[in-house]
């Protein structure tokens, strides 16, 4: 199966999927780290996440699949959110937690 293949697979297959740096547990830069809290204060405890250092194919399809270089990535529902900065604004203004509860 292709990276490609993998990533379609994962954010269909899970409702709340986070490309990241590191775990949540233990993200491996402050981006990454800010998504997981944002996740979690909204509620999500349990996101599919993806450690893209671990994952070196990942990674780089990633930046086919979207076009998107950076690193993290959120998907709701098999949908494109944003990266960190995208999902500090949705936060704010409390639409990252509408998307996030509609959606576990």
């Amino acid at each position: 199966m292709s990276a490609l293949d993998t990533i379609k697979e994962q954010v269909t297959n899970n409702k709340v999927v986070l490309y990241m740096k590191g775990t949540p547990q233990f993200p491996q830069c402050g981006f990454s780290s800010k998504a997981a809290q944002m996740l979690k204060a909204c509620g999500v405890d349990k996101p599919f996440t993806v450690d893209v250092l671990q994952n070196p194919d990942i990674r780089q399809g990633k930046k086919k699949h979207n076009n998107k270089p950076t690193i993290p990535q959120l998907y709701v529902n098999g949908e494109f959110v944003g990266g960190s900065d995208i999902m500090a604004e949705m936060y704010e203004n409390g639409e990252l937690q509408k998307l996030l509860q509609v959606a576990h």
